[in-house]
């Protein structure tokens, strides 16, 4: 995904990881959750509307802004698809866990936001912190809690992984606008100019 534009590539890694943390989430299995967090592609929308924001780039920031929106309900829906279909209807303790935010949910997301733009402006090109910043704020398990509420009826249950998930979104995108503007990233700075950060 390119300035919010979403392709037919990008649509299927997110759709594949998406019915992978299911199944994490399905079957209690931590580390297929992790996996399905390592390939997501969710992260780098919110990182570019935080540069669009801080740089006043208008037109970046509305772009991804309405692809993060579109990879929100793609995946929401990927997961209820999943959920619809899967045999196993009972809440796990994986799913459960999901909906019901704390503090420290804050902490990690606004602190895994500040790594995630960090990592982002480093030069090198063996840059290990978006992967470690992907597990620990974890985007992609509340739109799968989101999803088997929603196939299974469980408002309760939508309500509590959804704030989580807008908990998360909105404390990395403030993390990076803050480091961003530490940077003193420049009013107009055409996209990509002093900052680098990869296609999603």
């Amino acid at each position: 995904m390119d300035g919010g534009q979403v392709t037919g590539t990008n649509i299927c890694v997110l759709v594949c990881a998406m019915v992978i943390a299911s199944v994490g989430l399905n079957m209690s299995s931590t580390a297929v959750i992790i996996g399905a967090m390592l390939i997501s592609p969710i992260m780098g929308s919110i990182l570019a509307s935080a540069y669009g924001s801080v740089s006043a780039d208008y037109p970046l920031l509305r772009n991804h802004m309405i692809g993060f929106g579109l990879q929100i309900a793609i995946s929401v829906a990927a997961a209820s698809i999943y959920f619809l279909l899967s045999p196993v209807k009972e809440p796990t303790a994986e799913l459960m866990a999901r909906t019901a935010p704390t503090f420290y949910d804050v902490l990690i997301a606004f602190f895994g936001g500040l790594a995630g733009i960090i990592g982002q402006t480093r030069l090198d090109k063996t840059n290990t912190v978006i992967p470690g910043v992907a597990i620990a704020t974890a985007l992609m398990p509340p739109l799968c809690t989101c999803g088997y509420s929603i196939a299974n009826g469980r408002l309760d249950m939508l309500l509590g992984a959804g704030y989580l998930f807008i908990i998360n979104a909105y404390f990395i995108f403030l993390a990076a606008s803050a480091i961003l503007t530490v940077l003193k990233i420049k009013v107009g700075m055409p996209y990509r100019t002093n900052i680098r950060i990869p296609d999603i």
